[in-house]
């Protein structure tokens, strides 16, 4: 077996009972971990497949948990029927949160996994132990979405420790009924950083940047746009063109708020006439022309 083949990484694995969403998150001295590590299906699991992977692990996985086997079978089941379970990493959580974990003894070390609480934890090639056991400890207390904790998790493990080969890549996988674009689809968050000096840092970054563009309008930040506020946006959309003077009429200026808002994707953060996202405004205010 090739070293260079084994996708030397840790991930976490989690369920959320309130919102149902199941998820993935994973970090690797591997090009595009996302593409063979992580695995979801909404009302159905999540699975992370690694070490000398097998990517049949995902599917076959989703399919044994979707006829009613819990996580702990499914990963028995995918194991027997594997040759090279010895080599394998997988953990599983299902769609009640019943989490279960197996490291094969060909596995380099430091390798293992935890469970707990609608997560399970794994790595391989580690500095330490305290990578998984840190990864399970930040999901179990940090607050917020489960994508939220999924990324607390790996921000604690690449504290801890992290992988003795260095880092590349990133990627973080949750579903959720309907949950994707329009509620078309149940892929809610599907995000990779594929060749990366600091992978968990940028997978950081551009999550936030799908939180702006995808995620609801807060309520405390829905403004009326008038007094300071509104100078403040018609000196920027004059500023980055949208607006062609800076004293327009009522028509003009929200014409071109509008423009502005569906050139940058934000339709799903457009208000009533008259009102503003703050974190919206934020993007405004910060563009280069």
């Amino acid at each position: 077996m090739n070293q260079s083949n084994i996708i030397a990484t840790y991930s976490i694995v989690g369920f959320d009972p309130e919102t149902e969403e199941l998820g993935v998150a994973v970090q690797s001295k591997f090009l595009g971990v996302g593409a063979v590590v992580p695995w979801a299906k909404a009302g159905v699991g999540a699975i992370a497949t690694q070490a000398f992977a097998n990517p049949a692990y995902g599917p076959e996985g989703l399919e044994l948990l979707s006829k009613g086997l819990t996580a702990q079978e499914a990963v028995d089941t995918l194991i027997a029927g594997d040759a090279g379970a010895p080599d394998r990493q997988v953990g599983i959580v299902d769609a009640q949160g019943r989490a279960a974990t197996f490291t094969g003894n060909r596995c380099y070390d430091w390798a293992g996994g935890v469970t707990g609480q609608h997560y399970t934890a794994q790595g391989n090639i580690l500095v330490n132990e305290a990578t998984v056991t840190e990864m399970g400890k930040a999901f179990e207390t940090s607050i917020g979405s489960l994508a939220d904790r999924l990324l607390k998790g790996l921000e604690a493990a690449e504290q801890a420790g992290g992988d003795s080969r260095g880092r590349q890549s990133a990627a973080i996988y949750v579903v959720k009924d309907q949950g994707g674009y329009g509620g078309l689809s149940d892929v809610f968050i599907d995000l990779r950083v594929d060749d990366h000096p600091e992978p968990v840092q940028e997978l950081f970054r551009i999550y936030q940047l799908q939180q702006l563009y995808f995620g609801e309008s807060k309520r405390e930040n829905i403004k009326a746009l008038e007094g300071e506020l509104k100078d403040r946006v018609v000196h920027h959309l004059y500023r980055t063109g949208f607006l062609s003077n800076n004293d327009p009429d009522s028509d003009d200026l929200y014409q071109a708020l509008s423009t502005f808002l569906h050139r940058e994707n934000f339709e799903a953060r457009e208000q009533e006439r008259g009102f503003i996202d703050l974190e919206v405004y934020d993007f405004l205010d910060k563009m280069v022309v």
